[in-house]
């Protein structure tokens, strides 16, 4: 991706600031996918009593959010957002080895761009979950995962300890779904989310999808450093 792709695209990968109702702030970044409209992950979102986005020194407050839990992807409605529109692109195009960007917000502060390739598509729940080598913090969770035309073709998601090469993203396929059947996940008003409902990430280990269990159980064999808390630790 070149300089001038870069920039356009950083103007469309906003900051999410998130007042917790266990108190503290929750920190993310988010992607601008339509009209009023940002995708982010609702483990940023989860505690939110509020939700805003920003970029540079303006700043605008979520009136609704749909949430599809299970695939980590939340859908914001930002009444009067300023962002251009980025593409999306299906994850059937998507090889091994392709180059990729990650952009996202490095502790939720400045803007972080890491470049990076495919390491892997898992298949999981109708699409490919992406993992990549693309380096990014948890203040990224919610940016962008973009293919070499500038087109988004994944949201930066959760990360494995112990490896360089064990970062993920949900597949821009899963955000489609939601945009064309709207239906599915209608759109409240931000509050906390339900506790009892985690991402496919979260879940207890025996509900985690089987790549999740492989490659956390090989992870445990190389290196004694512990994988991201989960709901129940892994039998490894």
């Amino acid at each position: 991706m070149d300089r001038a792709a870069f920039v356009a695209l950083s103007a469309s990968v906003l900051r999410i600031e998130v007042p917790r109702s266990t108190g503290g702030y929750a920190l993310g970044s988010a992607v601008v996918i339509g009209k009023d409209q940002v995708v982010t992950n609702c483990h940023v979102t989860r505690d939110a009593v509020e939700i805003f986005v920003v970029r540079g020194g303006a700043r605008w407050t979520a009136e609704a959010q749909s949430a599809d839990v299970a695939r980590d992807l939340c859908v914001l409605r930002v009444p009067g957002l300023r962002g251009q529109v980025v593409p999306m692109a299906p994850t059937a195009g998507l090889g091994v080895g392709q180059g990729v960007t990650a952009l996202g917000f490095t502790g939720g502060m400045g803007m972080q761009n890491s470049t990076g390739e495919v390491v892997a598509l898992h298949r999981h729940d109708g699409s490919r979950v992406i993992q990549t080598n693309n380096w990014f913090s948890s203040g990224a969770s919610g940016g962008g995962l973009f293919d070499d035309d500038a087109r988004l073709i994944g949201i930066l998601t959760f990360r494995l300890r112990g490896g360089e090469a064990h970062y993920f993203a949900a597949p821009a396929d899963w955000l489609r779904e939601m945009l064309d059947q709207p239906g599915r996940h209608p759109f409240k008003a931000v509050a906390p989310l339900p506790r009892d409902a985690l991402p496919f990430w979260q879940q207890r280990w025996t509900e985690q999808p089987q790549f999740l269990r492989a490659l956390e159980c090989s992870l445990t064999a190389e290196t004694p450093a512990p994988a991201p808390a989960r709901a129940t630790s892994s039998p490894c």
